[in-house]
């Protein structure tokens, strides 16, 4: 936990970027400026983040881009990041990829006692971080969360929200746990691919991240090694569900993180705990079709993204960071994922986590802040060190999540 006076609660790093710049506009809107949230931008050209102030004023009414503060920093300069880390008690950052951006923040952050958030999903990096910073973070009290947007946050939340809803009704943890993302609509962010490419193309180079990328307990403790675990990465049958389903894109992330919480919390789902993901394309023949065609064309992606040539193509190709779709397509977005509880009881329970939001840019932009403000404002307890979201948070920023950002939490029963 941050101690000591600091200018302010929250500080934005990467504020004009296109995801950043959606924070920002999350957060003048929802705390203004100046009132009970000290926050402010920072990053490395003070003149686009001021350009950022003023489009801020003409997109939330009542705003004034005067009352704003902005910071400059550069990743090239430790001593003015250790000023930055210095001046808030919780820094988020949206500057991808964090595997050539990230480190020297994280470093800052840990060093100073600064809480942290980000957007990462590379597991490689956090795996690094982990390593380098999580007993400097544990003696300054600085919580390290990373995974703040899609990738983890309802993933990680909805597991965490099925489990306890099972220990609330008297039933035993689900060892076990299938999440099978039913509906979504809307496009992965430019900086998502390019963590994505980036860390496919470090694994090409290395064996050991190779090994480590297919390993859903690379990010235990090492101490604390469960029964080895791999993604699905063919087509497949939920029969719960009655549903096709294919390989989804975020299950080689979202396993690792789910993992890592159980641990972090003291193993209340077993040491033997299994996440497993995947994605449903459908009943019937033309569910199977589409889960064939799925499982095929992300096979073709990987192993574009893992050869040189076709890596560069695709970076031509895909949205760059930076980029992304116009407020209508953010708005028009949605998602549905069910968590089901494998637990050899009847009834079971399957838990479902939606929201109405694209959920790469709109819906990310508000997770990551409301983990930012959670921190800020809410007087979590848990002490310094490298975490996930639902290990570090979870109840508090369950209620965020349910007043502010839009996300539906919910629980029915399977006969």
């Amino acid at each position: 936990m941050v101690s000591g006076a600091r200018d302010f609660d929250l500080v934005l790093w990467g504020a004009t970027g296109f995801t950043g710049s959606l924070v920002a506009e999350y957060l003048a809107r929802t705390e203004g400026c100046g009132g009970k949230l000290r926050w402010a931008i920072a990053g490395r050209n003070k003149t686009r983040l001021q350009t950022l102030t003023r489009e801020l004023e003409s997109l939330v009414p009542g705003f004034d881009a005067a009352t704003l503060p902005v910071l400059e920093a550069s990743l090239d300069d430790a001593a003015s990041l250790a000023r930055l880390a210095a001046s808030t008690r919780v820094l988020l950052s949206t500057v991808g990829p964090y595997a050539l951006f990230g480190a020297p923040l994280v470093r800052a952050c840990a060093e100073g006692g600064t809480d942290y958030c980000d957007l990462t999903g590379e597991t490689q990096w956090i795996h690094q971080m982990i390593a380098e910073v999580d007993a400097t973070a544990r003696r300054t009290g600085a919580r390290i969360v990373h995974c703040c947007g899609f990738d983890s946050v309802p993933f990680d939340m909805g597991v965490w929200f099925l489990q306890r809803t099972l220990a609330e009704r008297g039933a035993p943890p689900s060892a076990v746990v299938r999440g099978v993302v039913r509906k979504l609509r809307g496009a992965f962010s430019g900086g998502t691919y390019a963590s994505l490419l980036n860390a496919v193309e470090e694994a090409a180079a290395s064996p050991r991240l190779r090994r480590m990328s297919g390993d859903a307990n690379s990010l235990l403790p090492p101490a604390l090694v469960a029964p080895r675990a791999r993604a699905e990465l063919g087509m497949g049958f939920q029969g719960q569900l009655g549903v096709w389903t294919a390989p989804f894109v975020m299950a080689t992330i979202n396993t690792k993180i789910l993992r890592r919480s159980n641990a972090l919390l003291g193993f209340p789902w077993g040491k033997d705990f299994r996440y497993e993901e995947s994605m449903s394309t459908g009943r019937g023949f033309s569910g199977r079709a589409r889960a064939w065609l799925v499982a095929g064309g992300l096979g073709a992606f990987m192993g574009m993204a893992a050869f040189g040539p076709t890596r560069s193509l695709l970076r031509r190709l895909l949205p760059a960071p930076g980029e992304g779709p116009d407020r209508k397509a953010r708005e028009s977005g949605f998602y549905e994922i069910d968590f089901l509880a494998e637990t050899g009881a009847s009834p079971r329970l399957v838990a479902t986590v939606a929201a109405s939001l694209d959920p790469g840019y709109a819906s990310t932009a508000r997770m990551i802040a409301e983990c930012a403000l959670c921190l800020a404002q809410d007087g979590v307890a848990t002490a310094g060190g490298s975490w996930t979201p639902a290990s570090c948070m979870a109840e508090p920023l369950l209620a965020r999540l349910l007043s502010r950002a839009g996300l539906r939490f919910s629980v029915r029963e399977l006969a």
